[in-house]
């Protein structure tokens, strides 16, 4: 089966290559290219780290460079903010954090500096613009040369303010600037502020006024990153905050909308339903379950979205749980990857065959229905069959890493912590352990590499602190105890809002003052369970 999905893989690669790049997007039955999200040679951004878990290395160090020479973001191009972040900005963080695995002479200092790491800030800072609302919830689109538009629309989809948070402090970490951390705080904070009595999110609200303006509740569409980035970003960052306001989405989740093991679309604020609709974008969520343990009801919902995949050779974007078939307008299946990942974690978590079988059922059904000469095309109708002449650069970012990954047990990505390598500005860094957390367009973040980083940085302050304190005149130590006695008194108004346990990440806007000459560690003590990453004990 691997060397099948490869073959699918470059079957659609180098049809990007010959017939569409530099374009977004192969068109697949015309044989030529079209700009979808931007100008960026979106494909080839997305497919970078899958060349390499492919195990491709002279391809990627070729692709890695040639995107240097020719990727320009100062261009006058109007872009999603979600998509830019978790296409361009993910697959270019992911694709330096690899690359020194891929055999690229990586600059000193990796993985706190290099080529793709600038051009990945560069690209989030042409969305910085965006958050500049009253909110800080982000506007949807943003202009690249010019910001945003005095025209444009203030109503965003709840993912487009909550799916940031991995890669903004990412780059935080790793370059020290804390500003897209901040904001995406700042967003994920004003979100959590907006949900209904009764603990639940609608799915587009306005970033001016925080009024929801589509009231529909659900775990699909313009909704499902966000509470995956609260799972997620609760592991990379190890943030209590972060897991306890997804627990809580999780309750409302199951008490208002879950039926059956299905999820149905309710009413924010009343609870009734208000689409009894299965999207095929919710697949991702028995994967994201998985990752919290939730092993039983995950494989449920797993099998009755399989049920789906078996009446269709693929996952009609809508289905109709009543009526037990697709909805008018919303039969199309664009090669999506979710159902996929979602077998990949529960493979992972519980080595069950049955779960194998869906991947063995996608590569049949995708080979079958899907490839044509010039790569594979989305399909139209799930009924008859039809195709669409696109393929979205996700399916080579994800539905073809999934796959893979599914029936790769030994892929480098799964390492439990046997493999590393050195790195980081004292060459001290253990990276590549494993442990790897996917942005929702699959692309690998390395958490030890943000440990990495943002302890250098640690070091480096602590230093100037001292230098500093050894350059100042001597101060009577009395007096400065006094001082800082006031210091605490005044700070103690605003009580921390969880325990106060050592977390990596300091408060935002609190500067942590070193103790003179104190070691400068901090333990990363992770553990890895079985199930998908979970918390170290002293949580």
């Amino acid at each position: 089966s691997l060397e099948r999905i490869k073959q699918m893989f470059y079957h659609a690669y180098n049809s990007y290559l010959e017939n569409a790049f530099p374009y977004d997007e192969l068109r697949p039955l015309t044989c030529d290219g079209q700009d979808t999200w931007g100008s960026f040679s979106l494909t080839l951004i997305d497919a970078l780290d899958t060349l390499l878990i492919l195990g491709n290395h002279t391809e990627f160090q070729r692709v890695a460079s040639l995107l240097q020479d020719t990727v320009d973001f100062d261009i006058d191009v109007n872009a999603s903010v979600f998509e830019t972040n978790i296409r361009v900005v993910g697959g270019l963080l992911s694709a330096h954090l690899l690359s020194k695995h891929a055999g690229v002479e990586v600059e000193m200092g990796w993985p706190c500096s290099g080529p793709l790491l600038r051009m990945a800030e560069e690209a989030a800072r042409k969305l910085l613009p965006a958050f500049q609302t009253p909110t800080g919830m982000p506007y949807g689109t943003v202009n690249l040369l010019t910001g945003v538009n005095p025209t444009e629309t203030p109503v965003t989809c709840t993912a487009g303010v909550g799916t940031f948070i991995l890669e903004f402090a990412t780059l935080s970490r790793l370059t020290g600037d804390p500003v897209f951390e901040d904001v995406a705080r700042r967003a994920l904070k004003s979100l959590w502020k907006t949900r209904s009595d009764i603990g639940l999110v609608g799915n587009h609200i306005d970033v001016i006024t925080s009024k929801w303006v589509a009231q529909d509740a659900g775990i699909g569409a313009g909704v499902d990153s966000y509470f995956e980035y609260l799972v997620k970003g609760s592991i990379m960052l190890q943030d209590e905050e972060l897991l306890s306001m997804f627990l809580e989405y999780d309750k409302s989740i199951k008490n208002y909308t879950k039926f059956d093991d299905w999820y149905l679309w309710v009413q924010m604020h009343k609870g009734t339903v208000s689409m009894p609709v299965f999207q095929s974008l919710e697949a991702f969520w028995p994967g994201l379950q998985s990752l919290l343990g939730n092993l039983d009801s995950a494989m449920r919902t797993f099998h009755n979205y399989y049920s789906v995949w078996r009446q269709f050779g693929g996952l009609p974007e809508f289905y109709s749980i009543p009526q037990g078939y697709t909805v008018d307008k919303r039969e199309g299946y664009p090669l999506r990857p979710e159902l996929i990942e979602s077998a990949m974690y529960l493979y992972r978590a519980t080595g069950d065959p049955t779960v194998l079988q869906l991947g063995r059922d996608a590569v049949e059904s995708i080979e079958k229905i899907s490839r044509v000469t010039c790569g594979f095309a989305s399909v139209k109708d799930v009924r008859d069959h039809k195709l669409d002449n696109r393929m979205e650069s996700f399916f080579l970012a994800e539905t073809v890493k999934y796959l893979y990954l599914l029936f790769d047990p030994d892929n480098f990505l799964h390492n439990s912590g046997t493999d590393f390598e050195a790195g980081g500005p004292q060459g001290d860094c253990i990276l590549g352990a494993g442990g790897y957390i996917f942005n929702t367009e699959a692309h690998p973040l390395d958490p030890a590499a943000l440990h990495c980083c943002s302890r250098a940085q640690d070091e480096r302050r602590e230093l100037q602190d001292i230098l500093l304190s050894l350059s100042e005149p001597f101060t009577n130590p009395q007096a400065q105890q006094s001082e800082e006695a006031e210091e605490d008194t005044a700070s103690n108004k605003d009580p921390p809002s969880s325990k106060s346990s050592e977390s990596i990440a300091v408060k935002p806007g609190v500067a942590r003052r070193a103790p003179m000459l104190s070691c400068p560690m901090q333990p990363f003590s992770t553990r890895f369970s079985i199930h998908g990453q979970v918390f170290s004990d002293n949580m």
